[in-house]
């Protein structure tokens, strides 16, 4: 007997479109029989983690015979000296996304609403819609705004805001976009919003913001109570295999999201390698010189040949190819180069393509101009 368990499910999960990863290497020399692919899609970090970081990784596997330390406690007693914030302020997840996925389901249920913006993180209506929460989604900016084309349009996020809000989640910087907010604007919107209603501000990319008027949210914690700093692991820091983020917040938020956090949530080898990354700030310039030299490099290729982008301060760009980008995907991947279409965010003409090391922002560039050449695209 044939049974539909689709209509048992809850429904906030029956209608849920599920995150869609970068298409991985293996898959991808497996169905086009390609060699030597150069994955651009997942906004990962070339040039890998700090050696400290991979030496605690081998010490590490000696331990995995034991369950982790369920509350990770030398990773958050690194976190608290290098960012002086209390260690009972701090959660520790399974990724950054394990968090927002916490926040959801302690703040968020059917009847209640969370604001993000139009072309925010994929994760934001996936959690808020899998526990029955509604999502009210701000337009965007222009794309011809002057300042943050495609940026949070903050006006906009503030109108929404009723008695039915509780969670508003805001990338600084935002995935796909690479566009961010000011340190003035971010905090004048933040007093606008009414204590009861949680923050999240999510600063998965902030390592590698250099400009004086990025804003560190962890600074405003005292301030809001109702604020809630993500950040994770998985980027700057070159451990995205790993899984490990964290998130910081005043104590009874903490508590609460701990009430829901899964038991061992984080490994003991990603807690271990996460602590050693916090103790290599030179490695860590390391990876933010090569990626602002990336930035450079694709903003030039870019102006050169005529092609629009949103400016970024992420470790990747968005390209605008103002047509359809998926014949340009997948012509990429016939030559064993995976970037990122990101038409389930609503930019069908757009392409996201990881900063790299020089070589690969070469191979990948190369590849580009040969597939539009191919393609007859004036570029």
């Amino acid at each position: 007997m044939s049974i539909d368990f689709h209509k048992y499910a809850v429904t906030g999960v029956q209608n849920l479109k599920p995150y869609l990863p970068g298409k991985p290497i293996e898959e991808l020399e497996r169905e086009l029989g390609v060699t030597n692919t150069l994955k651009l899609a997942s906004n990962e970090n070339t040039m890998g983690p700090s050696p400290l970081a991979i030496e605690a990784m081998q010490n590490a596997v000696k331990q995995v015979d034991l369950y982790p330390d369920g509350n990770g406690f030398v990773l958050k007693q690194k976190i608290s000296e290098k960012f002086a914030v209390d260690i009972k302020q701090i959660i520790l997840g399974n990724g950054s996304n394990d968090i927002l996925d916490m926040v959801a389901r302690t703040f968020l249920c059917e009847g209640r609403e969370a604001i993000f913006s139009e072309y925010a993180f994929a994760v934001y209506p996936i959690s808020t819609q899998a526990v029955g929460a509604t999502a009210r989604i701000a337009k965007s900016l222009d794309s011809d705004h002057d300042e943050n084309p495609y940026g949070h349009d903050l006006d906009a996020m503030a109108a929404l805001i009723n008695d039915k809000t509780s969670v508003i989640f805001i990338a600084n910087p935002n995935n796909p976009t690479g566009t961010w907010l000011k340190s003035d604007e971010l905090k004048k919107f933040i007093n606008k919003v009414p204590a009861h209603i949680i923050v999240v501000v999510d600063e998965a990319y902030c390592e590698y913001v250099e400009s004086a008027e990025y804003p560190n949210a962890l600074e405003w914690l005292e301030e809001f109570s109702n604020l809630i700093v993500s950040r994770t692991f998985s980027k700057a820091y070159g451990l995205a295999g790993l899984r490990v983020g964290y998130a910081v917040c005043n104590e009874q938020i903490a508590d609460l999201l701990n009430r829901v956090r899964h038991p061992f949530n984080v490994n003991t080898v990603s807690i271990l390698a996460a602590t050693a990354a916090l103790g290599d700030d030179g490695h860590l310039e390391k990876c933010v010189e090569m990626n602002t030299k990336g930035i450079k490099f694709w903003r030039a290729a870019c102006q050169y040949r005529g092609l629009d982008y949103i400016p970024t301060v992420g470790n990747f760009i968005t390209i605008d190819f103002e047509q359809d980008a998926m014949p340009i995907y997948e012509a990429l991947l016939r030559e064993a180069v995976i970037v990122r279409p990101i038409a389930n965010y609503g930019l069908p003409n757009h392409l996201r393509i990881s900063i790299s090391t020089p070589e690969d922002n070469q191979r990948c560039l190369d590849a580009l101009d040969k597939v539009l050449s191919a393609l007859g695209i004036d570029h």
